[in-house]
């Protein structure tokens, strides 16, 4: 693939990545994509049990998790692999891991041998459930942590039954937090000189993704609970069915609500006194809400949409995927990547949500193939040919 030059932002840094599925390879791509040189730890083939749990290597998945990376085979349940690893960690800024919190410890790559190897070297853990604790040796799947997290239960119809989110939230998630603390880290070793260990977990970040949900419990002891399309404490805010599909409004105050009134051509409803004040028209939203179902039923999404917006009142379409891509703001924004992919041509990749006047993200290269960078990066090490030879015919690398 040709294309713009790595971002310089990062270019800086040598990441050694020991991560896989969702939540480590996210906090990876992220600097990736700023320049840093990050290095795809794999198995050879026929070591890990689980090789290809992450799918197809030029599948979208892998394709959009693991761009602008190199690729190193290495066993490291072999002494000589752990050595081979930890000869990289004595040049390396970051080492990023999302296994079991036992793993590492029992293939010698831990915190505490890595510190002695380079003391400036900074580990990001993602597990799924805490380094310490009596869950630290679960498994952390997504799904599972979305409801452990409470997000289940506040999202979804009332009566409905817990509900999943349609997106990995606490995977996702991880991955940024673990990315933001390596960040900090990195900022605050050019004062010490020192690395330390960044930790974070699917359970805490899913929690924190909580945000005001979870601050709803905590200071006023109130269980939120599920509010279907509509906003948890806040009206009319939520989805309404037009003549032709749906759209979202959002009425934050009452001068928004009056604006509303206003734009459905019903001004007499911003006076009613079940509905003049925010208060009011929470108590009574399921009667305002079959009300403002009645209007909206009277017009296409797109007349609505315009009305809302000539009179100021948040408003906006709900798009399938096809229709978030053919908009032409999310089209303005660029975050939609065109690539060049040697086995599926033409395709385009979610860029980073973030831009940087100077030095913005870019991606430059596919996913490497497993192993491909495997000779050049021993021979950074000063490993002569026979030595790789020698590695390759004992299956470490």
């Amino acid at each position: 693939m040709t294309g713009p030059p790595d971002s310089s932002a990062l270019s800086h840094l040598r990441v050694l990545d020991l991560t896989r599925a969702r939540a480590g390879p996210t906090c990876c791509r992220i600097l990736a994509d700023f320049g840093a040189d990050v290095l795809k730890i794999d198995a050879p083939p026929g070591v890990d049990p689980n090789e290809g749990m992450s799918g197809a290597r030029d599948g979208y998945d892998m394709i959009n998790l693991h761009r602008n990376k190199r690729s190193l085979t290495l066993n490291l349940k072999k002494n000589e692999g752990r050595e081979i690893f930890l000869r990289l960690a004595r040049k390396a800024d970051v080492v990023v891991e999302n296994f079991r919190p036992d793993v590492k410890e029992r293939l010698g790559i831990g915190y505490e041998a890595l510190r002695v190897a380079n003391p400036r070297i900074i580990l990001a853990s993602i597990s799924g459930f805490g380094q310490t604790g009596r869950y630290r040796l679960r498994a952390g799947f997504d799904q599972i942590v979305q409801g452990m997290g409470g997000l289940m239960w506040v999202t979804g119809f009332p009566g409905e039954g817990p509900m999943r989110a349609g997106i990995a939230v606490a995977d996702s998630s991880a991955g940024v937090y673990a990315a933001t603390g390596i960040l900090i880290a990195l900022a605050e070793r050019e004062r010490s000189g020192l690395g330390q260990w960044v930790q974070t977990s699917l359970l805490q970040a899913q929690i924190a993704m909580l945000d005001f949900q979870a601050a709803r419990y905590l200071v006023d002891a109130e269980v939120p609970g599920q509010a279907g399309t509509d906003h948890p404490y806040s009206t009319p805010m939520g989805v309404v069915k037009t003549a032709n599909g749906y759209i979202n409004i959002g009425v934050g105050g009452d001068g928004q609500w009056r604006a509303l009134c206003k734009a459905l051509e019903r001004p007499d409803l911003a006076a009613t006194p079940d509905y003049a004040t925010l208060a009011n028209r929470f108590r009574n939203r399921s009667k305002l809400m079959t009300l403002l179902d009645a209007i909206f039923l009277t017009g296409t999404s797109d007349e609505w949409l315009g009305k809302l917006e000539a009179a100021g009142v948040p408003a906006g379409p709900i798009y399938k995927m096809d229709e978030v891509f053919a908009d032409p703001q999310v089209q303005h924004l660029g975050i939609a990547i065109p690539c060049q992919h040697d086995a599926r041509g033409n395709i385009a990749i979610v860029g980073q949500p973030i831009d940087l006047s100077r030095t913005p993200s870019s991606i430059v290269t596919m996913t490497p193939e497993a192993g491909e960078h495997t000779e050049q990066v021993l021979r950074e090490l000063e490993y002569s040919n026979a030595d790789i030879q020698r590695l390759r015919d004992a299956k470490i690398v």
